[in-house]
């Protein structure tokens, strides 16, 4: 049974479905590439097939590229739809 629970704070649980094994470890070392992450679990995605792959992602230790972007992404945040963090437009 997979557990309800909120992960803590700057942690993310990542769940990947994919048709074979294979994909979904590609995008786990995807993941593992831009966050620190614990090892991934795996299990059998349904009656159908596939995989499920569950993982916890930390974003607090990311390496680059996503620290670049997550940054950015934070300072962005506070702007409006059509603003950049700096107050311009970027419709102009």
């Amino acid at each position: 049974m997979h557990s309800m629970e909120t992960p803590s704070n700057g942690h993310a649980e990542v769940r990947v479905v994919a048709a074979s094994p294979e994909v979904a470890r590609r995008i786990a070392e995807v993941l593992r590439r831009c966050f620190d992450a614990t090892e991934q679990r795996s299990y059998p995605a349904g009656p159908d097939g596939g995989t499920r792959l569950d993982l916890t992602v930390d974003t607090t230790r990311a390496a680059e590229p996503a620290r670049s972007w997550l940054e950015t992404s934070r300072s962005e945040s506070t702007a409006g739809p059509w603003e950049t963090a700096t107050g311009g437009d970027e419709t102009a």
